[in-house]
């Protein structure tokens, strides 16, 4: 991190003197304990000199505490706070400046600290309670009265169906009764050419070819629109387009983002594990019990080990947990904030430091979710059967045993440089207190140097240049060890297929040997199961789960109780387990609880969630405009009733994904025109919330490229498989650096990989690179340029719905860029092929192909006036430009 912020956290920063602003924070009455200070006590003392820990053996709960003081003598002269070491550190006058989490006081805080000891230090009679009691109020934060009065938190219950007569669809008699009472009219069916197209886009992500389109129109038998949506469900395209939905929710890349931005390399066995699991419309239920405890079933597979990838998608950074224990709380924040939004429609993360401002969150059902999942740690997983992934790991055990002295050897030669250059740095950079920290015997530190020295020694520095400061003589050991290395590096067996996975394990490893592991490096591990490994031996004793306390404020320095897993109290009925033990005794079972409790028809949350999302994908807007919020802060729901009555007939319907499908596209709503002039209407209704006419949609950045090659005839339809890389500029490429993340010479000119390894190379706009867009690779430090210029959303947290802009970029996109050109090109030499010299039949087939209609008769002399005039390409050009063919109407 910055040296700035690390000095900030370390709470080295200059504290202004406590003249400045005297007169704004002047205090306007009394200063009392329980009402100015008290609350100082409370955030920034109490953590280290209160009933939990009493760092230098001062207490601070007391006025006798304060006044017997600790190792370093009495905290308080009643009345001189100048002589007071409590109000000189608060100050920064004398080292180390307090509090140590760096949350610095404010100048009215400090005043009033100075106003409290001159005036003789008294404790308020009513304060004298212990910081026990107050931590036991704080941690046993309860559920307010009438939590459970708000819709979202009442178990959905199937709503009678109105009496719409006119309609035999459920759904459209909900909508129907809304409308009417609103004094709004219900569209006109679209033609069937226009539901044909609307329907091949929204299953699959791509138009209907002329042969498809031949297809429909001749099936004019009963029931050929609910065929039609039967064979898109089948297609394997149809996985490709609804699993993209859900990477979004997933946070998916290829990459662990921040600044190094890693390659992950097998990441993307994930994004076809989504993709399989929609095609085989596997039951939503157990969609979410395998990618939250996929280890945990009772019948685990590759498939399920796969899907745990869910929970580590997010971004991560290279770091060593032992070292940096406070980046634990910011991947699991992240997975509950996932888990909260994507699965449940509740912002669970914003109870992390406190009680949820909004929702009956207490912040103790933050940490008993936490708690759930604490244990889980990320590895790679061999994907072979039991007897060769054993025999895979026993013999790089052995090769690792034969290393392992030799590293050490490495590691003594080169300790003194390190050691040198780290010193160096400290004295350079920190004070006389932190520098005495760091470089003090670690048996001899107090708590508070501890803290300091375990900062301070996890930075890096780009002046460690070993190879730069070895000796001749060192430097020719050194060497020779690392052949030896390198020899037998090359004995290992050839690696095989591998999956990174998520399960139970003891994250707090010894570093620097086998086992070691840094988070958000995946060509950094070491594969799982190996001697000293911290993952957990099956045939030892059952597992137990590390413990997980709960945070005062968040701050992973101040811990609390000590937490036992549970779920949010305001959406738990019953009694569920928190707990399932394992047979195997393998994993602690916590996991499966959590991912049993959200897929549970009990649970209010969880159908209501992923029916609303799936209406926003079909109707372009959800019943609940906040797809990911369900909470008090979201908009009401439209339509209530038929929310509801939605979720219980999902999940009566197995929880089919399909099932939803069809019955949704077979309302009459779905199938009704977005050209639909209606002032009364628009006037009654001008949003459209009530789903009077259908809203048309802009095709997604990844549609509308796959849309863009189908047209053009290069698309290759591959399914599944590594990621693909098109064409980026290389001045584009070079403005992002990331580790591992280049093929050719790199910016730092130094090392040269090769293109398989998944490294997104200056590739030419070749038809290797014209997949489908969800195989392209996913970088987080630089998207997709296409993509980004069409609202691609931040790859780094949970996206909803994604934003939909209407800026000049994208229009110089489509006329501009070499990709879109190139298609062109290709499109018109598909109509050539397909119309040779005949420039009226290729402008007809080009709108049957791009636009799935023949043109007006105007729109044909246009066309052939272009085509004369100019050329057949950009003719094919302005098709790819036209908004019809962006939209999803």
């Amino acid at each position: 991190m910055p040296y700035s912020r690390l000095f900030a956290r370390l709470g080295l920063t200059a504290i202004c003197a406590v003249g400045q602003a005297a007169a704004a924070a002047a205090q306007t009455g009394p200063v009392t304990f329980t009402d100015h200070i008290r609350p100082i006590m409370e955030r920034s003392c109490w953590n280290c000199h209160g009933a939990a820990a009493q760092l230098s053996d001062l207490d601070l709960r007391t006025r006798e505490g304060a006044l017997d003081g600790g190792s370093r003598g009495p905290a308080l002269v009643p009345g001189r706070a100048e002589d007071s070491r409590l109000f000189r550190m608060v100050a920064g006058l004398d080292q180390p400046a307090m509090p140590m989490s760096g949350d610095a006081l404010t100048a009215g805080e400090l005043q009033a600290v100075r106003a409290w000891i001159d005036g003789g230090a008294h404790w308020d009679a009513a304060a004298a309670t212990s910081a026990a009691d107050a931590r036991a109020a704080l941690e046993g934060g309860g559920l307010p009265p009438g939590a459970r009065e708000y819709w979202a938190f009442q178990r959905p219950l199937r709503a009678t169906v109105p009496a719409a007569e006119e309609y035999a669809h459920p759904v459209d008699r909900f909508l129907e009764t809304a409308r009417r009472d609103a004094g709004v009219t219900a569209a006109p069916q679209a033609d069937r050419l226009a539901l044909l197209r609307r329907a091949y886009l929204d299953l699959t992500g791509l138009p209907p070819t002329p042969a498809q389109v031949d297809e429909y129109l001749a099936d004019t038998a009963r029931g050929a629109w609910e065929r039609l949506i039967d064979r898109l469900l089948d297609s394997t395209h149809y996985g490709e387009r609804w699993g993209r939905h859900w990477l979004d929710v997933a946070r998916y890349a290829d990459s662990s983002g921040f600044e190094q931005d890693y390659n992950r390399p097998n990441a993307w066995r994930y994004r076809d594990y989504v993709i399989d699991a929609f095609n085989a419309d596997k039951p939503y239920n157990q969609f979410i019990r395998e990618q939250i405890a996929g280890d945990e079933l009772d019948h685990v597979t590759d498939e399920t080990l796969i899907a745990t990838g869910f929970l580590r998608a997010g971004p991560r950074v290279q770091f060593r947990e032992k070292d940096n224990p406070e980046r634990r709380h910011d991947y699991l924040d992240d997975v509950l904030a996932t888990i909260g939004r994507g699965m449940l429609g509740m912002t669970v993360h914003c109870a992390r430091c406190h009680d949820h401002k909004f929702d009956p969150i207490p912040q103790r059902d933050y940490y008993r979710l936490q708690a759930s999942i604490f244990g889980y740690v990320e590895t790679d997983w061999p994907l072979l059967d039991r007897a060769e992934a054993d025999a895979w790991r026993a013999r790089n055990a052995e090769i690792d045993g034969r290393q392992q002295p030799l590293k050490d050897e490495i590691a003594a030669i080169e300790a003194p440089y390190r050691d040198r250059f780290r010193r160096e740095l400290i004295e350079e950079r920190f004070p006389a207190n932190v520098q005495a920290a760091a470089f003090k015997p670690e048996a001899e530190r107090t708590p508070g140097e501890q803290l300091l020295a375990a900062q301070v020694l996890s930075i890096n520095s780009p002046r460690w240049d070993i190879e730069g400061a070895l000796g001749p003589d060192d430097r020719e050991r050194r060497d020779a060890l690392r052949e030896q290395v390198a020899a037998l590096d090359a004995e290992r067996p050839p690696p095989p297929d591998m999956a990174e996975i998520v399960t139970d394990g003891d994250y707090r490893f010894t570093p620097d040997g086998p086992g070691d592991s840094i988070i958000g490096c995946p060509e950094c591990r070491i594969p799982p199961d190996e001697p000293g490994t911290f993952l957990h031996e099956a045939d030892g004793p059952a597992y137990e789960a590390p413990p997980s306390y709960f945070l005062i404020r968040g701050d992973p320095f101040s811990p609390g109780s000590e937490m036992s897993p549970g779920f949010l109290s305001v959406a738990t009925y019953g009694d569920p387990p928190t707990v399932i033990p394992r047979p195997d005794g393998r994993t602690s079972g916590r996991r499966l609880a959590l991912a049993e409790w959200i897929a549970s028809r009990d649970n209010p949350l969880t159908a209501r969630v992923i029916v609303n999302r799936v209406w926003h994908h079909h109707f372009g807007r959800g019943i609940v405009r906040t797809l990911d919020n369900l909470g008090r802060m979201a908009d009401p729901p439209t339509h209530p009733e038929l929310l509801d009555w939605l979720a219980v007939e999902f999940m009566d319907r197995g929880w089919s994904i399909k099932a939803l499908h069809r019955l949704l596209m077979t309302s009459e709503a779905y199938r009704m025109a977005s050209l639909h002039d209606d002032a009364a209407s628009a006037a009654a209704d001008p949003e459209n919330r009530l789903l009077w006419r259908y809203r048309p949609q802009r095709l997604e950045a990844e549609a509308l490229r796959d849309a863009i090659m189908t047209v053009s005839g290069g698309i290759d339809l591959t399914v599944g498989g590594p990621p693909v890389f098109p064409h980026i500029p290389e001045d584009v490429l070079r403005t992002s650096g990331g580790k591992g993340l280049w093929c050719g010479t790199p910016p730092d000119g130094k090392s040269v990989v090769a293109p398989h390894e998944g490294i997104w190379c200056v590739e030419p706009d070749e038809p290797e690179t014209w997949r489908r867009s969800v195989y392209v690779y996913r970088r987080r430090s630089l998207g997709f340029p296409f993509f980004d210029t069409f609202d691609l959303p931040d790859q780094n947290q949970t996206a909803a719905a994604r934003n939909v802009s209407t800026v000049s970029t994208q229009a110089l996109t489509l006329l501009n860029n070499p990709f879109v050109l190139n298609q062109a090109e290709l499109f018109a030499a598909r109509l050539e092929r397909q119309a040779p010299g005949d420039a009226a039949r290729q402008i007809e087939l080009a709108y049957r192909i791009a636009l799935t209609r023949p043109p007006t008769a105007e729109e044909a002399a246009v066309a052939a006036e272009l085509v004369a005039g100019q050329s057949l390409a950009d003719f094919t050009h302005v098709m790819l430009n036209l908004n019809e063919f962006l939209y999803l109407r």
